[in-house]
């Protein structure tokens, strides 16, 4: 996914009374407000708390003291080593996946896009836990009972794998939407001058597709070095930046170099964002009146693609399965009869971490889409200097690491000498942290959803004496609404997944379900891990599924579900 905000059209309004200019005004300056207080007051806490040493002073001291600690320098070996061998891998798989589906006539098509949608429904420990790649390709995994070997899933290799699955739906995602780009009259004319479909590929379809790979590169890329989930259930003794920082401030309560860990660990994801934001500015520039190609059928091509795309996806059903199975057997892989025993969670608190994070997803999720609504709305209406501000404070979060941000919290609002501090272990504070977290990905999609409002039925509202308010009831609501279910459940369901931003802000009693997760699998109690995991999918997957049934009857012509 891009992360260059969309442009919105411009249009002459009439002139506004001041009450109004004023309440559009607001619109901007309290979501603006916000982001600067919950996200840019945070990451000047961490910037400054790297320089607060251990005896109180303030200077270099704690970046100095990485020279002497070779393990943090390994494990930023170790994140660009597999960050880029991931990047490499995923970008492959999700050309495949994205060229069958896109320019193939290969069948099964809903099913593999289905697949790909597995992951998002799932905390990103659970491809990597005794849930998922140990359940199968570990040492007491199905696959090495049926092969008679005893594999050694941890480390490098298993990480690799899980981040690939983890990041393969995003990049299949932007690698379409590139591919979709194209203009069939250029292969037209290729094929008049006679050239062959390797050379139609290789002249028109790669240079046409560049920018899609460059940008999903760099977005696999953020995503592989900041991982959390999959590093710390997983990863065995290669260590990753983002466990060095869990270690630093968890494990040795070092804080001032936790907050330098989490500057090194920031510093590439900000760069990669950058560069994927210059390349996405550069892909913008296609012809509007572009014909996409219709994709000619070929039978070799087609059973080609469809073996391969299917492989991809039944590994990723097969995890996701296998998580779910695991939660019913008795003891895997040796007694494999059904039992309910392991929804019978045993530890502390039971179920009531999956409720809280039902509850503060939810809260995340509408604060979260009135907050976006209203900042994008304000910018729409209210173009100048303080919409351009907006716009771009609004594209920063996604290039920092949740780890990161949940530290910053920590730094920002554990204190009793601002009034703020008393959001600290709180509800609120989770869902903001959540909601800022994706802030980025819902304020693009929320500001691609204005193109749908209808121009000219905005500006005769608005000459035929109709407030704000009624523009927004009458002409922003019925076009967004689409819009505003589909960033009401992103949020939802990103929330109610992330492991990264909240593990260094959840209280006794205040657990949330993805760190129940893992704190069952670090107290070995793998099958219980799983039934848990399977019902925080089971509650996404509800959810997706009832946004899909509601668009769905919302289409013209459809049928009800």
């Amino acid at each position: 996914m891009s992360i260059a905000a969309p442009s919105t059209p411009t249009h002459h309004l009439p002139p506004m009374h001041a009450s109004e200019r004023w309440l559009l005004r607001a619109c901007l300056l309290l979501p603006l407000a916000a982001l600067v207080l919950f996200f840019g007051v945070p990451m000047l806490a961490i910037a400054w708390r790297s320089l607060v040493q251990d005896t109180g002073g303030i200077g270099w001291g704690n970046y100095a003291a990485l020279l002497d600690t070779p393990g943090v320098w390994r494990a930023l070996a170790n994140s660009l080593l597999l960050g880029a061998v991931t990047t490499a891998v995923t970008l492959l798989l999700a050309f495949v996946v994205a060229f069958g589906l896109e320019r193939t006539g290969m069948p099964g098509r809903r099913f593999v896009a289905g697949a790909l949608a597995l992951p998002m429904l799932a905390p990103s420990l659970v491809l990597g836990l005794g849930l998922g790649l140990i359940f199968l390709l570990g040492r007491n995994g199905i696959v090495g009972k049926m092969l008679g070997v005893r594999p050694e899933i941890y480390g490098f290799w298993g990480l690799l794998i899980a981040d690939v699955l983890y990041a393969l739906p995003q990049a299949v995602l932007i690698v379409r939407t590139a591919l979709r780009q194209g203009d069939a009259r250029q292969y037209d004319a290729a094929e008049v001058l006679g050239a062959t479909p390797w050379r139609q590929f290789c002249d028109i379809t790669l240079p046409q597709a560049r920018y899609g790979l460059l940008s999903a590169g760099f977005v696999v890329f953020t995503i592989t070095i900041t991982d959390f989930g999959n590093a710390v259930v997983i990863g065995g003794n290669f260590a990753v930046l983002a466990t060095e920082i869990y270690n630093q401030v968890s494990g040795q309560m070092k804080f001032g170099m936790g907050a330098v860990v989490g500057m090194l660990l920031l510093a590439p994801a900000a760069l990669s964002v950058f560069i994927e934001r210059m390349a996405a500015q550069r892909a913008g520039a296609g012809a509007e009146s572009a014909l996409p190609p219709t994709p000619a059928h070929s039978p070799g091509r087609d059973a080609a693609f469809f073996i391969a795309c299917m492989g991809i996806a039944g590994s990723i059903v097969a995890l996701v399965l296998t998580v779910v199975v695991a939660s019913f057997i008795r003891l895997w892989p040796y007694r494999l009869d059904l039992t309910l025993k392991h929804y019978d969670i045993t530890i502390a608190g039971g179920y009531a971490p999956l409720w809280t994070s039902v509850w503060v997803s939810a809260l995340a999720a509408s604060v979260g889409t009135v907050m976006l609504f209203v900042l994008c709305f304000g910018i729409r209406r209210l173009p100048g200097r303080l919409a351009q501000a907006a716009t771009a404070l609004s594209a920063l979060p996604v290039g920092v690491p949740g780890l990161v941000l949940g530290l910053a919290y920590v730094f920002t609002f554990n204190t009793a000498t601002w009034p703020w501090g008393m959001l600290y272990g709180t509800a609120i504070l989770l869902a903001l942290c959540n909601y800022y977290h994706y802030h980025t990905q819902g304020f693009m999609t929320m500001m691609t959803g204005m193109r749908n409002v209808p121009t000219t039925l905005e500006d005769a509202t608005t000459v035929l004496g109709g407030s704000t308010a009624r523009v927004l009831r009458d002409v922003y609501l019925p076009a967004l609404l689409p819009t505003l279910l589909a960033v009401l459940v992103f949020l939802f369901m990103r929330s109610m997944v992330t492991l990264s931003a909240v593990i260094f802000l959840i209280t006794p009693s205040l657990p949330m379900g993805a760190v129940t997760v893992m704190r069952l699998d670090e107290a070995g109690l793998t099958s219980q891990a799983a039934a848990f995991s399977t019902c925080i999918m089971a509650v996404v997957g509800s959810l997706a599924l009832l946004l899909h049934l509601g668009t769905q009857r919302r289409k013209p012509g459809s049928k009800p579900a």
